[in-house]
């Protein structure tokens, strides 16, 4: 079966790459009170970030997080993702603000607040994406595979009993 992991990490970098930049255009035009300079932020760091945060679904896609053989797809990975990502994000963001400002105290305020505004965000898209199978078919019939095997091994005693 092929593996299509890798449209899937473009599906959710583009997903997350427009709602992060919403939130930081809206961020940077309320914090600095310029709503074209809010644009220009958004429009730099739509690009930017779209490159940074595919390498890390790619990289948190390679990391091989399992129990008893089988690769955990929880709530505390994807707080440790929203975590990892928050950090590349909030330090691209202040940066971006600070060189397109002119200001780094601008940039420091925007990606404080971010700070707050992401990982709320990312952490429900993780969610909203843990519920979708586009691109890991493989993983996911394998998981369904090993759970019809209890489900039938369950059947078999229930009709012998």
């Amino acid at each position: 079966m092929k593996d299509h992991s890798y449209k899937r990490h473009i599906a959710k970098t583009i997903t997350w790459r427009i709602v992060g930049t919403i939130d930081t255009i809206i961020l940077s035009w309320v914090l600095t009170g310029n709503a074209t300079l809010g644009l220009q932020i958004g429009a730099a760091e739509f690009f930017s970030k779209m490159l940074l945060y595919y390498a890390h679904e790619r990289m948190w896609f390679r990391i091989n997080l399992t129990r008893h053989g089988k690769i955990l797809e929880s709530k505390k990975r994807h707080l440790a993702k929203t975590i990892s990502w928050r950090v590349i994000g909030s330090i691209s963001t202040m940066l971006l603000a600070w060189f397109i400002s002119g200001n780094p105290f601008a940039g420091i305020k925007i990606g404080s607040a971010e700070v707050v505004t992401k990982m709320l965000l990312y952490y429900f898209h993780e969610r909203a994406w843990y519920k979708v199978s586009f691109g890991i078919d493989k993983r996911r019939s394998e998981k369904n595979k090993d759970d019809g095997n209890i489900d039938t091994k369950k059947e078999i005693v229930a009709n012998l009993l």
